[in-house]
């Protein structure tokens, strides 16, 4: 493909239309060597991709870890970086001989502790920043707080303004809450505290349901929303969806695929394939951004034609006739 243009954040915002999520890069469902985590960030980075979002969650410290030494190779005003906090990385002897068991292929000697405090986020940002080996992030999220061991409104009590405070110290620049629950984003953004939401699975072609409530939370807000997860942990990214694929994380339910069959045929009719759509849909419909992931060279790029590729409106109409996305 031609040299792509760079996709750096427009003036007056936090991420670039097309950023880059590493969780692939802390082994999630695939172990990859180091070189390979290299190869597909340099990818990432060739395709004009500028905004890139990781977690301790991710590996368990492996994705920080990763993007950092690949970061530290770039300029660092040419890109955006952003990691989160909420849950804490301790030494876990006790895991010696076994797999971490959230879906990364790592070792289980680091274990991970919710902690929304405000001592914990601070922590947790100093000990991201050690791993990444950089000086400061640009963005900071609460990642997941519906799943603290202390309920989510507790989290967000104590969580929303230790990022405030971190916020106004100058040590993040923007703050924000990264969830796949529409309850948890809508009650993050009605803190009147954050300036991003990462909407992960609701804001896609297969589950859309984010745009009931938590999308328009966001929008009274004026909060900004970065659709991850676009292609549901790997359903929409194949032209041609089978039972063998993702979605949220599990096996795919037969209905679930059944509905996706008949979106692909609609964009096929359309010279459009599946995953291509699928990246375009949360642009059209108030997401600022879409983040994408990739284990393997080829990926990213392909990702980024698809990305600049034309989609019809016809397309769209379509879909909505055929009940397959909301109006």
């Amino acid at each position: 493909m031609p040299d792509p243009a760079v996709l750096a954040p427009a003036a007056g915002t936090a991420v670039g239309p097309l950023g880059f999520g590493t969780a692939p890069l802390g082994n999630m469902f695939v172990e990859l060597s180091d070189d390979d985590a290299f190869a597909v960030l340099e990818e990432a980075w060739a395709a004009g991709i500028r905004t890139f979002d990781t977690a301790p969650h991710y590996g368990v410290g492996l994705a920080e870890r990763r993007l950092g030494a690949f970061l530290r190779t770039k300029p660092r005003d040419q890109f955006v970086v952003s990691t989160k906090v909420g849950r804490r990385l301790v030494a876990d002897p006790g895991g010696a001989g076994r797999l971490d068991g959230e879906g990364f292929v790592v070792p289980a000697t680091t274990a991970r502790v919710w902690d929304f405090t405000a001592d914990g986020v601070r922590r947790s940002l100093d000990e991201s920043l050690e791993r990444l080996g950089l000086d400061r992030v640009d963005i900071l999220y609460l990642h997941d707080p519906e799943r603290s061991d202390v309920g989510l409104a507790a989290a967000l009590e104590t969580g929303a303004p230790a990022l405030a405070a971190l916020r106004g110290e100058g040590a993040v620049g923007r703050i924000g809450i990264g969830s796949m629950v529409n309850e948890a984003v809508t009650a993050a953004v009605r803190t009147g505290l954050l300036d991003l939401a990462m909407i992960a699975n609701r804001v896609t072609l297969a589950d859309h349901s984010a745009l009931a409530v938590a999308v328009p939370a966001c929008r009274a807000a004026g909060v900004a929303v970065v659709a991850a997860a676009v292609f549901n942990s790997g359903l929409l990214a194949r032209v041609e969806p089978d039972a063998a694929a993702h979605f949220d994380y599990q096996d795919v339910p037969p209905e679930v695929l059944e509905r996706v069959r008949r979106i692909a045929a609609v964009c096929a009719n359309h010279g459009v394939d599946l995953p291509t759509a699928a990246l375009h849909f949360p642009l059209r419909r108030g997401a600022s951004s879409v983040v994408i992931g990739g284990n393997a060279p080829g990926q990213i790029g392909e990702n980024r034609a698809r990305f600049d590729a034309p989609v019809p409106s016809a397309l769209w109409f379509e879909l909505g006739v055929e009940g397959l996305i909301s109006a």
